[in-house]
């Protein structure tokens, strides 16, 4: 992955927010009239045209190409924001090193044009109505939308947005893929809606996000935002908030992901007896990534057992005729970040 954008500051206090469009009363800033349809803002390629950079990572690639694929413009900024867990020690969170990346474009005619390779029958253009009842929309796109409406009320993307949305794990890895989504979404159409040089306010968008999408963990948007490298922090804490040290990777251990496979039913039986069958091979601890049980849990252990732990778990699960469980390795990442 790349770099932060200059004068970005993951994981810590951002820049204030731009001035008029900064969202120093978001949520209360009044959304003029919109404009008169004039069509698509010209823009120039996200630098240096990250669609075709074979040395950039294929996702990032990916959603650059799949915008300029499915709205025939390439887009002016792209960004990627990290998966997100509650650590096993309560009330601290942290960021998984595998990313959600949003893409955009700005527009000028009051329209959203939404896509996600993950929905390809399902992109659709909407008028931006930053009031009233919304107008139908794909299931997919009905978050993303009323993200685009809370948006524009805050004076960023009155205009329109050419937006799209591929994330790198799917709901059934365990982790919660809202949370990234909304804070890769937020941070890319208001990029392409401040002024050169300028990153969004991460507060701000933290404030926004809790505000319009209530039904979001707001601990994991703090770690999608603020996070730090091989750090967790507090999950009451903005950017300011107080980090801690949490590198498994530095003290000879592994964090991995591990998610059952099966019927909805059987999935707590089905976890509860993984996670006794890692820790009777070595395994040290076990939590869930969420708020609420799931399909996965996260498991810290020696480095050295992880094969074991591994064999053990699909041994189990095989020899009974049960799908063998996923393990996704984890490393503990910084906060979303614009891809240069």
């Amino acid at each position: 992955m790349t770099g932060a954008r200059a004068g970005a500051a993951p994981g810590g206090s951002a820049p204030a927010g731009p001035a008029p469009l900064g969202p120093a009363a978001i949520g209360v800033v009044p959304v003029g009239p919109v404009p008169v349809p004039v069509g698509p803002v010209p823009v120039a390629p996200a630098p240096p045209d990250l669609a075709r950079r074979a040395t950039a990572d294929p996702l990032f690639r990916l959603v650059a190409y799949a915008l300029e694929a499915a709205h025939g413009r390439p887009p002016a900024a792209v960004w990627s924001a990290p998966h997100a867990f509650h650590l096993g020690s309560p009330g601290l969170v942290a960021a998984a090193g595998w990313p959600v990346a949003a893409a955009a474009a700005p527009r000028a005619d009051g329209l959203v044009r939404l896509s996600s390779l993950g929905h390809p029958a399902d992109s659709c253009d909407l008028p931006l109505a930053p009031d009233g009842p919304p107008p139908a929309a794909p299931a997919w796109a009905v978050r993303p939308y009323a993200l685009l409406r809370a948006l524009a009320r805050a004076g960023y993307g009155g205009g329109g947005t050419d937006l799209h949305v591929q994330g790198s794990l799917t709901e059934a890895a365990g982790l919660a893929t809202a949370e990234p989504a909304d804070c890769a979404m937020a941070l890319a159409v208001a990029d392409v809606h401040t002024p050169a040089g300028t990153e969004p306010d991460r507060g701000a968008l933290a404030r926004l996000l809790a505000r319009a999408l209530p039904d979001g963990d707001d601990a994991l948007r703090r770690a999608v935002l603020f996070a730090r490298p091989g750090q967790a922090l507090p999950a009451d804490a903005g950017e300011e908030g107080r980090h801690v040290d949490f590198d498994p990777a530095a003290s000879g251990r592994r964090l991995v992901l591990l998610a059952v496979r099966g019927e909805p039913a059987d999935r707590a039986a089905e976890l509860a007896r993984a996670v006794a069958r890692a820790r009777r091979a070595g395994a040290l601890s076990a939590w869930t990534p969420g708020r609420r049980p799931g399909r996965s849990v996260l498991v810290l252990l020696p480095a050295s057992r992880l094969t074991a732990v591994r064999a053990a778990v699909a041994e189990d699960f095989r020899g009974r005729g049960r799908p063998v469980p996923r393990f996704l390795n984890i490393a503990v990442a910084g906060a979303a970040r614009r891809e240069e």
